[in-house]
């Protein structure tokens, strides 16, 4: 498939690791307009190329990202302008909603993305991280949840991804204070998995993490994402009875009798893409 080009992201793929990293160093990532629809973009692709086994999402410059572009906030009254107060609710909703697909672009590929975050993650870029299915980080990143300090309410995930991956306790305390937190304490809580002391060692350790998620067979481990996702929002049984019907339909793939045939050759399995 034909990588796409983009003007505020950058997309490489090689050893079937997919790199996306936001690209405006200049502007702090903040993330525009344009950065909204290319992470989208950019992550069906992901979804939808074979040899994109798995995806790393990082960033250029000092920052991850400071998250929403305020110009694209002051821009907002006149792209929702209507006559109709009601329309122009309307507008809004769906322009909301239009950002939540975004960030659910990361959720909904197939393959997992692993966030490695330097810098500041500011706001929005709360909201990017929680559709990772991992996060590490370097030892210079922070973090806050800065919505509350600009007077609105956090409403492209936050608030309903944080929760599940912090605990209800300490997401609250940092949605309703908007407070600084570095990457030790992340790590301590929960949001990072891993903290490393450099921002080369964070890419080389994330890249690590990826290859040997690359090397794993592709189908098991869109499976696996798959069922991870579903068991999160839904009870033990349905997730239960989810997986017996995708494993009697996935389960008897080539990639089971490769990984069977190379286990007991004492050799690294290959799958295809």
């Amino acid at each position: 498939m034909t990588m796409p080009t983009f003007e505020t992201l950058s997309v490489t793929l090689q050893d079937h690791i997919a790199t996306v990293r936001l690209n405006r160093p200049d502007k702090a990532n903040a993330m525009n307009a344009a950065m909204w629809q290319e992470i989208r973009r950019a992550f069906d692709w992901v979804d939808a190329t074979p040899e994109a086994r798995v995806a790393v999402l990082q960033a250029e410059g000092r920052y991850f990202t400071a998250g929403i572009d305020l110009q694209m906030m002051m821009d907002l009254p006149a792209h929702v302008a209507d006559d109709c107060a009601g329309r122009q609710r309307e507008k809004l909703r769906r322009l909301i909603l239009d950002l939540q697909d975004t960030l659910t672009s990361l959720e909904r590929c197939r393959k997992p993305v692993l966030a490695a975050i330097h810098g500041g993650c500011i706001g929005g870029g709360i909201d990017l991280i929680t559709c990772a299915d991992m996060r590490y980080a370097s030892s210079d990143a922070s973090f806050t949840i800065k919505e509350i300090d600009i007077g609105m309410v956090a409403d492209v995930g936050t608030l309903q991804r944080l929760p599940k991956l912090v605990g209800s306790g300490m997401a609250r305390e940092l949605a309703y204070t908007g407070r600084v937190f570095g990457a030790e304490e992340a790590q301590q809580i929960g949001l990072v998995n891993r903290v490393f002391p450099t921002r080369e060692a964070l890419y080389e350790g994330v890249q690590q993490i990826a290859a040997s998620i690359a090397a794993k067979s592709p189908l098991s481990i869109r499976g696996t994402k798959e069922m991870l996702n579903y068991a999160r929002d839904h009870s033990v049984a349905d997730s239960l009875n989810y997986i017996a019907t995708w494993n009697a339909a996935m389960l008897q793939s080539e990639d089971l009798k490769a990984a069977m045939q190379a286990g007991m050759a004492k050799q690294a399995p290959q799958f295809r893409d």
